[in-house]
C-alpha cells in the first residue's frame, strides 16, 4: 500500500579469520568490511591473532580478537619431526602427535570455540561469513550450526587434505572461492555441487591506491641504491610462497644483471620463524648478502610496488589468486607469475604480465632477465595489467556480489 513503508533489520554478519597470518586473506577481508552498506549490514570481524598488523581493524569495523593458539602446537610437531631420536621407538611419534592434537582441541579449539559462540551469541549474529577454508574454521562452522544461521566459507586455498577437510566442506551453507580454478577443483574434488559455489574476484579500493606513491622512499629505508634493478617477491614467508625458488633465481641472475638487488617482502608468522632463519642461512652460505634484502612486514603497500621495477609471485603450489597479483597489476606494475592457479587465470602471458614454469628458477630468471632487456615491455605490460584489474577488482563489485548473496541466503 501506498504511505507504507516496511523497514528491515539491519543484519548482523560475522567474520571469522584464522589465517596462518597477516596476508591477503585478511587484507580483503578489512576491504570489504569497510565498503559494506552499513543500512542493511553490521560487520563484527573476529581474529584469531591480536598482534600490531591485526590492531587496525577497528578503522573498518568492529572488531574482537580470540586468541586461537594458546599452545603452539605446530611448532611442538616441527621440533618432533626434526627429532631423530623420536623416531628410534616403534610407534612413538604416532603416538605423541596423537597427544598433541589432543592438546590442541583441548587447549586452542574448545577455548576459541566456546569463546566465539558467546560472542555469536551476544552479538545476535544472522550470519556468519568464514574468511578461509572449511577446516581451519571448524569453531565457525559449529557455531553456525548451533545457532542455525547460514554460514557463507571464503575458499582461497588448494584442496589437499584428510578426510576431516572432506567432512569439513559439507557444512557450510555456500562458498565464495576466490578463482575459477578453485571452484572447479571443488567440485571435482570434494564434489562441492556447483549451486553451492559462488566465483568472487577479490575486490580492492583501487580508487584508492597512491599510485604516485614514494617509491624511492621504501629504496631509501631498505638501502636499495635508486640505480639498482630492483626485483621483488612479495607475500608472506611461508615454504609454499616460493622464497627458496626466488633465492635459486637470484643466483642464476647475479652476473647477468648489474646492480641486480631481489627484495623478499614480507612478514613471517611464528610457526614459520624456523623457514626465515633457514632462508638467512642460505643467503650466508650461499654469499648472496649483497644481493637479497629481506624488508620484513611493510604496511605502505604502494610505496613497495612502485620501488619495484618487477614484482614476482612464485608460489611453489596453485594459489587461488593472490593479493599480490591484484595489487601489482592496480599498480600497473610489471608482473611475473607462475602457470598454475590464480595467476594464470588473471594474467595474460605477454599481454598483462609474464607467466613462468612453475618451480622452474631457470624459467623465472629468464622472464626477471627478459623484462630488464625490454623496458619497453614492462612498460607496456604494467599499463594493460592496470586496465585489466580496473575492470576485474573493483572493491564496489565485489562488495556488491557478496552482498547479494547475503541477502539470498537471509530471511
Amino acid at each position: 500500500m501506498k504511505g507504507i513503508s516496511v523497514t528491515t533489520r539491519i543484519k548482523n554478519i560475522l567474520y571469522v579469520e584464522n589465517g596462518i597470518g597477516y596476508g591477503g586473506a585478511i587484507i580483503c577481508l578489512r576491504h570489504l568490511v569497510r565498503h559494506l552498506d552499513r543500512q542493511h549490514f553490521k560487520p563484527l570481524v573476529v581474529t584469531g591473532r591480536k598482534d600490531l598488523p591485526y590492531q587496525d581493524i577497528p578503522k573498518d569495523a568492529q572488531w574482537r580478537p580470540i586468541i586461537d593458539r594458546h599452545i603452539d602446537v605446530v611448532g611442538l610437531r616441527v621440533h618432533l619431526a626434526n627429532s631423530a631420536a623420536i623416531g628410534i621407538v616403534p610407534g612413538l611419534p604416532w603416538l605423541l602427535n596423537q597427544v598433541l592434537s589432543r592438546m590442541d582441541d583441548v587447549f586452542n579449539f574448545l577455548p576459541f570455540f566456546l569463546q566465539l559462540l558467546w560472542t555469536a551469541w551476544r552479538f545476535k549474529v544472522d550470519l556468519i561469513h568464514a574468511n578461509n577454508e572449511p577446516l581451519c574454521n571448524r569453531a565457525a562452522l559449529l557455531v553456525g550450526k548451533l545457532l542455525h544461521i547460514p554460514i557463507v566459507c571464503h575458499v582461497r586455498g588448494d584442496l589437499i587434505g584428510s578426510r576431516m577437510m572432506a567432512c569439513a566442506y559439507k557444512m557450510p551453507t555456500h562458498f565464495i572461492s576466490v578463482s575459477q580454478w578453485i571452484a572447479k577443483r571443488m567440485q571435482a574434488v570434494l564434489q562441492v555441487p556447483s549451486e553451492k559455489i559462488s566465483v568472487i574476484y577479490d575486490g580492492i579500493a583501487l580508487e584508492n591506491l597512491a599510485l604516485h606513491a614514494d617509491g624511492l622512499e621504501f629504496r631509501r629505508r631498505n638501502h636499495i641504491p635508486e640505480h639498482a634493478y630492483a626485483v621483488g617477491l612479495v607475500g608472506l614467508l611461508i615454504p609454499w610462497k616460493g622464497q627458496e625458488l626466488f633465492l635459486d633465481a637470484a643466483i642464476i641472475l647475479r652476473d647477468k644483471i648489474p646492480n641486480l638487488k631481489m627484495l623478499i617482502v614480507g612478514g613471517t608468522p611464528d610457526e614459520c620463524l624456523a623457514y626465515e632463519a633457514m632462508l638467512r642461512q642460505r643467503v650466508s652460505q650461499e654469499y648472496l648478502e649483497d644481493l637479497i634484502v629481506f624488508t620484513g612486514h611493510v604496511t605502505a603497500m604502494e610505496q613497495v610496488y612502485n620501488g619495484l621495477d618487477v614484482v614476482v609471485s612464485a608460489s611453489t603450489s596453485p594459489e587461488p589468486l593472490g593479493t599480490v597479483v591484484i595489487e601489482a597489476m592496480a599498480m600497473g606494475r610489471p608482473l611475473i607469475g607462475p602457470r598454475h592457479g590464480g595467476a594464470a587465470e588473471m594474467m595474460d602471458h605477454l599481454k598483462t604480465g609474464l607467466l613462468f614454469t612453475p618451480n622452474d628458477a631457470g624459467d623465472l630468471a629468464a622472464e626477471i632477465l627478459r623484462l630488464y632487456q625490454q623496458s619497453t615491455l614492462a612498460l607496456q605490460l604494467g599499463q594493460d595489467a592496470r586496465a585489466h584489474a580496473l575492470q576485474t577488482f573493483a572493491i564496489a563489485h565485489h562488495t556488491e556480489q557478496i552482498q547479494t548473496l547475503y541477502h539470498q541466503l537471509l530471511p
